[in-house]
Parts: C-alpha cells; sequence; structure tokens
C-alpha cells in the first residue's frame, strides 16, 4: 500500500513540474518564450513616462529622472532654453576644503530643454556664492558661455526632468 501512495505522490510531482515547465515556457524548442522578458535599455538611468502620449525614449531620454551631469553648452532658441549635457560622476572632496570633484562622463552629449518655469540655482563657479542661489535662464546662459569651454566640463550640476523630459531643476554643485 505504501508503494502505491509513492506513485501517486510521483505522478503528481511530475504533474506539477510539467504544468509549471508549460506555463513558464521551459524547454520550448521553438525559440519562442512563453511571457515577454524585460528588455536591457542603454539609455542613463532613463525611466519611462507612466502614460503613453510621452514622447519615446529617443526624444526625452531622462523623463522623469533625476541627473548628475556636465554641460557643454547653453542657448536660447525662439524663446526656449537648451542645454546639452552628458551624464557625470561627482565625488566630496574634504582637503583643504569642502567641495565637489567631478568626475567627467563619456560619450555624446544630449541636447535637453528647460520647462519655462525650470528653478535655476548656481554657486561658485557659475553663481556668486558657495550657496546655490537662484537665477534667470538669460542669466545661465550668458554666465556659462562666458567660461571658457575647456573650464565647463569642471562643474557638474543636478537636474530634475518631468515626465517629458523637459529641465525642472538645475543647480550646479559648488567647486573651488
Amino acid at each position: 500500500m505504501r508503494i502505491s501512495h509513492r506513485r501517486t505522490a510521483v505522478h503528481c510531482l511530475v504533474a506539477v513540474a510539467f504544468g509549471a515547465a508549460v506555463l513558464t515556457g521551459c524547454g520550448s524548442d521553438d525559440g519562442t518564450d512563453a511571457a515577454p522578458q524585460p528588455s536591457v535599455s542603454t539609455q542613463p538611468s532613463a525611466a519611462p513616462a507612466s502614460d503613453d502620449a510621452s514622447a519615446p525614449a529617443d526624444e526625452a531620454p531622462f523623463a522623469g529622472t533625476k541627473q548628475f551631469v556636465q554641460i557643454e553648452n547653453a542657448w536660447t532658441e525662439d524663446g526656449k532654453t537648451y542645454v546639452s549635457v552628458r551624464p557625470a560622476e561627482k565625488e566630496a572632496m574634504t582637503e583643504p576644503h569642502e567641495a565637489w570633484i567631478v568626475v567627467p562622463g563619456e560619450g555624446p552629449y544630449t541636447t535637453v530643454p528647460l520647462a519655462d518655469e525650470a528653478q535655476v540655482l548656481l554657486s561658485v563657479p557659475l553663481g556668486d556664492d558657495s550657496r546655490a542661489t537662484s537665477y534667470s535662464q538669460a542669466e545661465f546662459v550668458s554666465r556659462l558661455t562666458a567660461q571658457e569651454a575647456d573650464a565647463r566640463p569642471r562643474t557638474g550640476y543636478d537636474l530634475s526632468f518631468d515626465g517629458e523630459g523637459n529641465v525642472t531643476r538645475l543647480k550646479s554643485l559648488y567647486t573651488s
């Protein structure tokens, strides 16, 4: 009698395993998966916007994210401010005084627009103080473009993007 119970249990386990294999697509030889697999994105820290009406990832690569970036250039065109950005990293410096060191990123710069009401906070070397202070977008463009091009990569910025890929907040890091 014990043998019959064991056979029944083995048959049940085989049926469960077979059912699980069928449901998960395990053992499929036709090259298709039962469930779609997540895709791997090469976009830096980009998160898709929550609605279907948002711009494609190529048009708004940073939509809905916060990024630390370098800014190569800034300009105003048809009343809208644009910046060309590239992801970077920041490291804290504590000696001889506290500040940030920008670790430059690699690869191409991406042009992104500033929202009409974007908050622009600048500190030294673009701003006048070590503490970030509010500036207009026009003042930011003027101060950035007044810097020599080879000095620009040494300044880093924390940017916040809305769901459409517009910069809503730009804050330069204090660097000495």
